[in-house]
C-alpha cells in the first residue's frame, strides 16, 4: 500500500480495519482549551490541501483555498531585490571582500538560536513539504494523517504515518499551533 493511498478518506473519516499500517504510527499530543475543535481545524486545512495535490495551484492561489484564519497565522512572504549586476571585475571582488569581512565569525559554542515556528513559517515554506512538482518538497513528505481525537480533556492526539523516525514534525507542529493547539510533541 502507497502510504498516501486513503489519507483524504482518513482526514475525514478516520482509518478503516482495511488500512494496513505496515509504517511507523506516531501519536502526537497537544494541549488546547478544546481539543476537538484544534483537530477539526487542522482537518479543514490539510483536506483542503491533499485535495489538490494531483492538480497542484499556483502560489498566488492558496490564501484564497486555505481557510483565512489559517493563512492570517503565518509571516509575510518576504520578496528580496535582485542585486545590482556588478560588471567590473575589481568592483565585483571589492563588493564580495566587503560582504566577507562584515560577517561575524561563527563560534561553535554559541550555536544559532532556533526560529519559534511564529518566527519562521511563512505559506510558501509550509505548502513546500506538501508540493509533489518541488524537487524535495512534496515528494519527500515526511508524515501523513491516519487518525486524531481526544482521551483527556485538555489534551488532543494526532495520529501520523511515518516510514522513518524520527521523522520531520515541523509542517505538523504548525499545522497544530495555527488551528489552537500548544506544546505538539510526540
Amino acid at each position: 500500500m502507497k502510504i498516501s493511498d486513503g489519507e483524504l478518506r482518513r482526514i475525514r473519516l478516520g482509518p478503516t480495519e482495511d488500512d494496513e499500517e505496515g509504517l511507523f504510527l506516531v501519536r502526537v499530543f497537544f494541549t488546547a482549551a478544546d481539543p476537538a475543535a484544534v483537530t477539526a481545524r487542522a482537518r479543514e486545512v490539510l483536506e483542503r490541501v491533499i485535495e489538490r495535490v494531483d492538480s497542484w495551484p499556483a502560489e498566488e492561489e492558496w490564501p484564497e483555498i486555505l481557510p483565512s484564519w489559517f493563512v492570517e497565522r503565518f509571516a509575510p512572504e518576504v520578496e528580496r531585490p535582485a542585486p545590482a549586476p556588478v560588471f567590473d571585475p575589481a568592483a565585483r571582488a571589492a563588493a564580495w571582500l566587503e560582504r566577507w569581512q562584515a560577517m561575524a565569525p561563527a563560534d561553535p559554542a554559541d550555536p544559532p538560536e532556533e526560529a519559534t515556528a511564529d518566527e519562521a513559517w511563512r505559506l510558501s515554506n509550509w505548502l513546500f513539504s506538501f508540493d509533489p512538482n518541488e524537487e524535495e518538497g512534496g515528494g519527500d513528505r515526511s508524515w501523513w494523517w491516519w487518525d486524531a481525537g481526544t482521551d483527556v480533556p485538555g489534551t488532543g492526539w494526532i495520529d501520523v504515518a511515518t516510514p522513518r523516525l524520527p521523522f520531520g514534525t515541523g509542517t505538523l507542529y504548525w499545522l497544530i499551533e495555527a488551528s489552537g493547539g500548544a506544546n505538539p510533541g510526540y
